[in-house]
């Protein structure tokens, strides 16, 4: 049924049962009107309002239900869909709706995975420069300070001793920013590894406490899968270090039956509303990248929780 002929037809039915109730009811109308009958038609008049109006909103439940969906929709949260009932204009515009969701989800997943791969393409490169040109650089600079202190006398030698150790702190940054930018043990030795690298990195670097709990003979994801969770993992533990004001953080890596699930929790001050911010949404569109689910959590005074939740691969540990 059209629109127009549903609201057509709900106006109908209430002035129908309106006439109705005027034919058979004892009411009359004097000239000049009495008070009770003004009382009367009043009344009358508030009922078939009422009656109308309840009419409408149950005829145009459907629409307020989509545009509910149309003010809260977010591509990052794929599966949003309202039910569909009947052939009519209204269904028409959900069912429209609804396929227009999903193809804008679609361009949406292709669209972020081919930034996503972009920018670990560029990562790659740059890790590759840092390690090929300026780390070599500072190890061919520590070996010439080496030389010189050796031979320089007195004063000079303390201060290339100096230099030697501050150039031997930038070479050990460089080969930090080197491993977060590509971590290569996660190419050679796999994710639980490159996991154990991570934290340990971490809490070497922020003094925080990470207890890690990985399950053993682990069915893991491919190579695509694996750097997601590695990257979810990464920006789960800045985040913590950043904004949780947290002292022990826990991570955890284990087979829930038919998915590969990552839990990241801080003991921090938590918040009462997640803050979607540049790095939750990127970890949103990493997750769509292999069709994972993410779930954030917080807690005011109790920490946060992050979960990503992937599906299995073919491959074994």
């Amino acid at each position: 049924m059209l629109l127009f002929w549903r609201v057509f037809g709900l106006n109908t039915v209430v002035l129908g049962l309106a006439t109705a109730l005027l034919l058979w009811a004892p009411v009359t109308v004097s000239v000049p009107i009495l008070l009770t009958e003004a009382v009367v038609l009043v009344v009358g008049m508030g009922v078939m309002l009422i009656t109308n109006g309840a009419l409408l909103r149950w005829g145009l439940a459907p629409l307020a239900r989509l545009t509910a969906l149309m003010a809260t929709v977010d591509l990052l949260r794929p599966g949003q869909r309202l039910p569909v009932a009947g052939s009519g204009e209204v269904s028409g515009l959900i069912r429209g709706f609804n396929a227009m969701l999903e193809r804008l989800e679609a361009e949406r997943a292709a669209s972020s995975a081919r930034v996503l791969l972009a920018q670990e393409a560029e990562r790659r490169r740059i890790a590759q420069e840092l390690h090929d040109e300026v780390g070599q650089s500072m190890t061919a600079i520590l070996l010439v300070l080496g030389r010189a202190a050796d031979d320089a006398d007195g004063p000079l030698r303390e201060e290339l001793y100096q230099a030697q150790e501050i150039t031997r702190g930038s070479l050990d940054e460089v080969r930090r920013l080197v491993r977060r930018l590509r971590p290569g043990v996660l190419d050679d030795l796999g994710l639980v590894s490159a996991l154990t690298s991570l934290t340990n990195d971490f809490s070497a670097h922020t003094g925080l406490r990470v207890v890690r709990r990985f399950d053993a003979g682990l069915t893991v994801l491919d190579d695509e899968g694996e750097l997601v969770l590695y990257r979810v993992a990464q920006e789960s533990l800045t985040n913590a270090a950043r904004h949780a004001d947290a002292e022990r953080l826990e991570v955890a890596l284990e087979d829930t039956g038919g998915a590969v699930t990552l839990t990241v929790t801080d003991d921090g001050r938590g918040i009462e509303t997640v803050c979607e911010g540049a790095g939750i949404r990127g970890m949103r569109e990493r997750a769509l990248l292999i069709g994972a689910d993410l779930d954030i959590t917080s807690t005011p005074g109790a920490g946060t929780r992050v979960r990503l939740t992937a599906p299995l691969s073919r491959k074994q540990l």
